[in-house]
């Protein structure tokens, strides 16, 4: 059941008809927010979406460099030049041409590229993350402003209902019915109602602002498109599936022990072939010599950097067994909280329907002169909790699935894939 006011507005209606009619152009300068479908069509614009996918691109980028071949390395030296006698200068001397190629051949290249790999896959869920948090973003912030929206719409009417209730308490005064006192009463409530009002208009033009930035909108809007609190939450689903959070620390536990092969193949002996022609200046010949060189890991051994990442996987590991215990407790949470929420906003619109009917014969009793004023304004001000209940009770689902959904890693109000 909706919460907006059933009541016409009168006075605030007329209101706002008049400056329609007197500034046209004053509302061509807002807008209707678009919905918040439509703002999920859009979310590959938004920042942060755009930084995940940017960073899971350098992440793929860096698997391809991880397959590249190291370069070669040419040199070119003179013998027996600058020397004396015949070798004077370097006319005579002997030049030498060489190519060397590193050979990977113990695994490096392959440790390499794998743990890139893992890299990779973990920058490609944290992009996933990263678009569910955005969506959670704009859900928490359309239903924000459209219950700013809703309070305003709350307050006018409650100022409505108190100046009709205070204009009755005018007219019994007059008639000798009910004492001055109650007359300064229903003022000083008349006021605080036109408080409640400039308070509540003050807060919705700032969800109505916090809305069209995090929308990437530049002209201001002044109401949403379709109501994103009265909708429903898809319902729980009762399979247990890994949430994103429990992937991204698999990844990275994967990525971590890989990281370790890593830095053991860095211990293994650097292999090099050589190719060298010698170009023999008096002689006018030439000769071609072929060599392996082969580092010895004497002094370093990659001790340091294998225990460094032994660490790290041994912490990768830990955060993955805490994520997990983590996500489960706080996936039984949400579902326990959002179910919580579907029931208070059906005792909600319950309230709601209950209270109008108890202020409609409130009002009756008491232009009757069978209820006292006192009576009049307990039932409005229950008509008026209720109402502002209502508004909190969908506020706390829309809550519990945008919490939910992060879990799961979806939009909110978006089925699980």
């Amino acid at each position: 059941m909706s919460t907006t006011p059933r009541r016409p507005l009168k006075a605030a209606g007329l209101f706002v008809a008049v400056l329609l009619v007197l500034s046209p152009a004053g509302q061509a300068l807002a807008q209707v927010a678009p919905s918040y479908d439509d703002l999920l069509g859009r979310i590959d614009q938004m920042p942060g979406t755009i930084q995940g996918a940017a960073l899971s691109e350098a992440a793929d980028a860096r698997v391809l460099q991880a397959r590249a071949l190291k370069n070669p390395t040419v040199s070119y030296d003179l013998e027996n030049a600058q020397g004396t006698g015949a070798y004077r200068g370097a006319s005579n001397a002997d030049s030498i041409l060489t190519l060397s190629q590193p050979l990977e051949i113990f695994g490096q290249r392959g440790a390499r590229v794998r743990a890139a790999q893992g890299e990779a896959q973990a920058a490609g869920l944290r992009s996933e993350q990263s678009r569910s948090d955005v969506a959670g973003l704009l859900a928490g912030t359309y239903a924000q402003a459209e219950s700013a929206l809703r309070r305003y719409d709350l307050a006018a009417e409650a100022l409505v209902l108190t100046q009709e209730d205070a204009s009755a308490v005018g007219a019994m005064v007059s008639q000798g019915r009910e004492p001055q006192l109650r007359a300064v009463q229903a003022q000083s409530e008349v006021s605080n109602a036109k408080a409640a009002v400039d308070e509540a208009q003050a807060l919705r033009d700032a969800a109505l602002a916090r809305l069209a930035g995090a929308a990437l909108i530049d002209s201001p809007i002044d109401s949403v498109g379709e109501s994103l609190l009265d909708r429903s939450p898809p319902l729980p689903s009762g399979e247990t599936h890994k949430s994103l959070a429990v992937r991204i620390a698999e990844a990275e536990a994967v990525t971590a022990g890989r990281l370790v092969d890593v830095e053991r193949k860095r211990a293994l002996p650097d292999l090099s072939a050589t190719v060298a022609q010698t170009r023999f200046r008096q002689a006018g010949e030439r000769a071609y010599n072929v060599g392996i060189s082969l580092s010895i890991p004497l002094f370093d051994r990659n001790r340091g950097g294998i225990r460094a990442a032994s660490a790290e996987q041994s912490a990768a590991e830990a955060r993955l067994e805490q994520q997990k215990r983590e996500s489960e407790a706080n996936r039984l949470s949400a579902v326990a909280s959002l179910r919580a929420s579907n029931s208070r906003t059906r005792a909600a619109d319950e309230s709601v329907t209950a209270s109008e009917e108890a202020y409609r014969l409130a009002r009756i009793g008491f232009e009757a002169g069978r209820i006292s004023q006192l009576e009049l304004r307990s039932t409005r001000s229950a008509l008026i909790a209720a109402r502002s209940t209502a508004v909190d009770a969908r506020l706390s689902r829309v809550a519990a699935e945008i919490e939910l959904a992060r879990l799961e890693g979806r939009a909110p109000f978006q089925e699980e894939k």
